[in-house]
């Protein structure tokens, strides 16, 4: 399909609202937005988060990103995609990232979001620090994101 894509990585907060908003303003071809907004949590791994910093590599993370929005768009009949991932120093209940996605029906405007959740926490170059009670810890990706981007590869024949 083709459409708008918007993929941003900021220090700043988001609108969750007001990018919705935007987004699906004035297209009648859009029946279904799904949404899908990561928050800091204050435990993690059994350890209280104090703040979490994220890292990432400009230009890189950015491109990443793009393609998986590219990807979704390839798979799903969607018209528009937005990504946008926070960096820098964040406290629990911030926001993180927020994927949106909107098409003409639910289904691969749901599937086209969960797609890009599941490509991003695996494929973008993306790096999370946790200042926790007990010291500073680098996040480690988890198996569980793997198993569920790895459920949307082609089937072998």
């Amino acid at each position: 399909m083709s459409g708008q894509s918007d993929v941003r990585v900021q220090t700043e907060d988001f609108d969750a609202g007001a990018e919705m908003a935007a987004m699906r303003r004035g297209d009648p071809k859009i029946g279904a937005v799904a949404a899908f907004i990561g928050l800091v949590r204050d435990v993690n791994d059994g350890s209280a988060v104090r703040s979490m910093t994220l890292e990432h590599y400009p230009g890189m993370t950015e491109r990443a990103l793009e393609g998986i929005v590219t990807e979704a768009k390839g798979r799903f009949r969607i018209e528009h995609a937005r990504v946008i991932h926070r960096v820098g120093e964040l406290q629990p209940t911030d926001q993180i990232v927020l994927v949106i996605t909107a098409g003409g029906h639910r289904g691969d405007a749901f599937a086209a979001c969960e797609f890009i959740m599941d490509f991003l926490k695996t494929q973008a170059p993306l790096w999370k620090k946790e200042q926790t009670v007990d010291g500073t810890r680098w996040v480690e990706a988890r198996g569980s994101d793997d198993q569920a981007a790895a459920r949307w590869e082609p089937r072998q024949a």
